[in-house]
């Protein structure tokens, strides 16, 4: 039994990444599955794919390297709000990571997002966490 799902999907990838893996393979939901969207919209992995089984199913990420200096595009994977202490932020207070070169994954009311989509949309939620 996991008790918090979202911080094994991002300890998986971190991993993954450490080992210098091309494929991770995460069990599904769709929480798990709205931060792989973001993660490879905005560049930071090279490909997914949802495997539906039986029950919940699959996620497989195929994670980016540089060809040359074989370093990946992930170089941190922070989770901030936990089970025991949720981190909550308003529009005007939404966080910058790396002053604006990493991302921030906010679950709002409108769905999971960017940190500057939320900007954006004018939009606070739950910080879930910090990618750069």
């Amino acid at each position: 039994m996991i008790t918090d799902p979202i911080a094994d999907y991002l300890t998986r990838i971190r991993n993954a990444v450490k080992a210098n893996h091309r494929v991770v393979e995460i069990p599904a939901s769709k929480v798990k599955r709205d931060i792989t969207k973001i993660l490879f919209e905005k560049g930071y992995i090279l490909n997914y794919k949802f495997e539906d089984n039986d029950k919940s199913g699959n996620i497989k990420i195929a994670l980016k390297y540089h060809p040359v200096t074989k370093e990946s595009a992930i170089r941190t994977i922070t989770r901030v709000s936990k089970p025991g202490l949720r981190k909550y932020v308003k529009a005007d207070e939404l966080p910058r990571v790396m002053n604006g070169l990493g991302i921030a994954v906010i679950s709002t009311s409108h769905g999971m997002m960017t940190d500057k989509e939320a900007k954006q949309q004018n939009v606070g939620g739950e910080v879930i966490c910090y990618i750069s």
